[in-house]
Parts: structure tokens; C-alpha cells; sequence
């Protein structure tokens, strides 16, 4: 019998929850970033996004700041921006896999739904969650609601996402790259640092620098292992 039926034999009887960032970690840049390009204010809310990704500052004061510079931005030139941001090479090669090994996959990202939503359809995600772009007459007002403004947020939002599923977040595995990323780590079974901040690695199980998802595969698969083994000597 091969690993993989292995893998396969045991997933019906195992809830699994994995959860990923989006900016840099599911997709191949980070949305504010595109957006303040659109809006000819690239330079000015890049230098914010990196200060609050290393945890210079924090990332409350910094989503408010970055946003705030996208004030009259049309939703339609919004829209054409988020459009070309493609997605992490390796995304739809590892989604697939996780499905096929029974996880429930979960993106909590401080971005924006006007991306995660494409994102999340794209790749086949079950919950989605971000935050909500204001938008009045068409133009970006410069404002942002949702579950994931305030800091630490993300534990939040995975304590409830895992609750619905009846497990613990310390029996989920995370997957980010940003300073924003810690608190999930820290509460996460298992931590991956995808393409990661420094600040990040610290809290990490694995550190992966290559810039392809269809890294994370063999990660999981040793973890599923390593799993399945403590599972059969308590059993046994």
C-alpha cells in the first residue's frame, strides 16, 4: 500500500481544518499594495504595508492609514487592479491536494473582499473571510469595515471558523508570511512561514522561502504521517 492510499484510508475520520493568509501567501502580491498603485499612491502606502508586515507598527493603525490613501479611487479601476494579480504559483496544485486528504480550507486575510472573493472562487476555499472596502456613488471612500480591522484579529476569527467546525485552533494548521500572521501561529497546531517576514519565522514549525505553494505538499504529507503514527501508538 502506498502512502498516499494510506493518507487517503484515514481521512474520514479526522476533522481537518487548515488556514491560509492571502497577500503573498495565496496570491503573488499584496492588494492595498495594487490598489495605492491604481490610485497613483503606490510609494506612499508600500512603505506602510512593509513597516506593519516586520510589526514596526501596528497593523490596526496601519490598515486605517493605508486605506485612507485610496480615498477617490473608482471602483471600476479598483477592480481592473485586483484582476491582474495572479495567483501564488503552486495554489491550485495544493488546494487540490488538501481536498483530496479530507481538509476544510479556510482564508482569513486583512485584504479586501473585492480580491478575496475572486481568490476564494478561483481556488475552491470553504470560508472566506476579509475585510469591506467602503464604496459611495462608485469611489472608494477611503474607509474599511469587517472582522478583521483590529489587532489580532485573525485568532478571532479562527476561534469561531473552528468552533463552527467543532475542533480547537490548536489542532489547525496556519499558513502566512506577515507580521499579522503571530497571533494565528501561535494558537495553531502546526505554524508554515510561506516566502515569510523575519519576524514570523520565530513562530513557525516550518520555514519555506521557495515562492511556490506545491512546497507546502511534502509538509503536509510528513505531518499526516507523523500524525497517523502518534494516533496508532495511542491506540495501540
Amino acid at each position: 500500500m502506498t502512502y498516499r492510499n494510506v493518507l487517503s484510508e484515514e481521512i474520514n475520520n479526522t476533522k481537518k481544518l487548515i488556514v491560509f493568509d492571502m497577500d503573498s501567501t495565496l496570491i503573488d502580491a499584496e492588494t492595498i499594495d495594487e490598489l495605492a498603485k491604481a490610485a497613483g499612491v503606490g510609494k506612499e502606502v508600500s512603505a506602510v504595508t512593509e513597516r506593519a508586515m516586520k510589526g514596526e507598527i501596528d497593523y490596526s493603525q496601519a490598515l486605517t492609514e493605508r486605506v485612507r490613501h485610496l480615498k477617490g479611487l473608482s471602483l471600476e479601476d479598483a477592480q481592473a487592479a485586483l484582476e491582474k494579480i495572479p495567483l501564488m504559483p503552486g495554489a491550485k496544485e495544493l488546494i487540490s491536494f488538501l481536498k483530496s486528504i479530507g481538509y476544510t480550507t479556510v482564508m482569513i486575510s486583512g485584504g479586501f473582499t473585492l480580491s478575496s472573493e475572486r481568490v476564494g472562487k478561483l481556488l475552491g476555499i470553504d470560508h472566506v473571510v476579509s475585510n469591506e472596502l467602503i464604496v459611495k456613488d462608485g469611489i472608494l471612500t477611503g474607509e474599511v469595515r469587517g472582522a478583521l480591522t483590529a489587532h489580532n484579529s485573525k485568532e478571532l476569527v479562527l476561534e469561531e471558523i473552528a468552533a463552527q467546525h467543532g475542533i480547537a485552533p490548536e489542532e489547525c494548521i496556519v499558513v502566512g508570511d506577515g507580521a499579522n500572521d503571530i497571533c494565528i501561529f501561535k494558537r495553531a497546531k502546526y505554524a508554515i512561514a510561506f516566502n515569510s517576514k523575519p519576524v514570523l519565522r520565530q513562530y513557525a514549525d516550518v520555514v519555506i522561502i521557495e515562492k511556490n505553494l506545491k512546497a507546502v505538499i511534502p509538509v503536509i504529507e510528513s505531518f499526516e504521517l507523523d500524525h497517523r503514527c502518534v494516533s496508532c501508538i495511542r491506540n495501540a
